[in-house]
């Protein structure tokens, strides 16, 4: 074996026990993150629920009670936590490379803005594309979705070229960030009020009915985006290197968009526009791990779960009763430690 391959397989061996310990990590803080809130329940009595509902007998069962406030509502709004920051880091970490943008998430290409203008439509107006129970998610999904298409169609329109795209990104975020000011210097002072509560995220709506709405989207399109991020890797040497080596890069670069763009949409419709995980997790993973993107994809993601983990658990701990907005707590949490990663290694590889 020479020396360069012998390398090379030791950091893959380190990358692949990364990416182990913050699986490790996320089960870990599970258990504690479910005891959280005024009914008194232990990790044990947490874990003995989670392992008695999925293999029944396999371990003492607590009380009904506790069982009922574990399965029902307390790990159900982890696992929300838990496919949302993945979801939201997975397509930010394939975003960046795509566009060739540091900065590119789903929040500043005006998905989010998307979802908030119309979420804010029914809370202000009662109006929208769709009525009913779930009309706030519906035309939240809708509008994001709108938002991604029309960057789709134009830089498509204009080559695919990645400084189209982020440029035409932003110009919708501040489109229709523009549109839900305007709804709500008009709207009476409690609708203001929620749908400012909505932008900065929540994760109270989650439940057992909304993950069965989430997963199936997140479980097609997440995998793939996995699975193609070797090809990102050959994009950035560059588009006609790619080309001669067989790539179609218009297409992938389209294919990806679509993807982050409707996994993205599928998540923030339910929890609000929760900032700053799309953008700051994969560029942890790559100080982490290094640039490749095999690697980074899914190292992004469980970062992006842990994150919000902790986020949310700091959200219900630190002025309980009350429940902060995750999103600020994200943020408040995510700054310092993106700024001293900065400090600790000047350049990033980010491709």
């Amino acid at each position: 074996m020479t020396p360069i391959l012998k390398n090379y397989n030791e950091n893959n061996l380190k990358r692949i026990l990364f990416l182990i310990v913050l699986v490790g990590l996320i089960i870990f803080l599970g258990g504690i993150a479910i005891t959280t809130g005024p009914l008194d329940i232990t990790v044990k009595d947490a874990y003995q629920v989670m392992f008695n509902k999925i293999a029944p007998g396999i371990c003492p069962s607590p009380r009904e009670h506790i069982t009922r406030t574990v399965w029902m509502l307390r790990f159900p709004r982890y696992l929300t936590a838990v496919f949302v920051g993945f979801t939201l880091a997975v397509a930010g970490a394939i975003m960046q490379p795509v566009l060739r943008n540091p900065l590119a998430s789903p929040f500043t290409l005006g998905i989010s803005s998307g979802a908030g203008f119309g979420a804010s439509l029914v809370l202000i107006l009662d109006a929208g594309i769709f009525n009913g129970r779930y009309s706030i998610v519906l035309n939240s999904f809708i509008f994001a979705s709108i938002s991604a298409l029309i960057i789709i169609l134009i830089s498509k329109r204009k080559n695919t070229s990645p400084e189209i795209m982020i440029l035409t990104g932003i110009a919708i975020s501040y489109f229709f960030s523009s549109c839900t000011t305007v709804l709500q210097v008009f709207a009476e002072p409690w609708a203001v009020t929620e749908v400012v509560f909505w932008m900065v995220g929540s994760l109270s709506k989650g439940t057992w009915e909304n993950l069965g709405y989430m997963f199936p989207v997140i479980i097609v399109c997440v995998p793939y985006l996995i699975f193609k991020s070797w090809d990102l890797n050959i994009i950035g040497t560059g588009d006609d290197n790619a080309k001669s080596m067989g790539i179609s890069v218009e297409r992938t670069r389209i294919s990806l968009m679509v993807l982050c763009s409707l996994a993205t949409a599928s998540v923030v419709c339910f929890t609000g526009t929760i900032g700053f995980v799309g953008l700051v997790a994969p560029h942890i993973a790559r100080m982490s791990i290094g640039g490749d993107n095999t690697f980074v994809v899914p190292a992004a993601g469980l970062i992006g779960a842990f994150l919000l983990v902790i986020s949310d658990f700091m959200a219900v701990n630190i002025v309980s009763p009350v429940i902060l907005p995750i999103g600020v707590v994200t943020s408040f949490m995510g700054v310092p430690l993106f700024i001293y990663l900065i400090m600790r290694r000047k350049r990033e590889t980010w491709r």
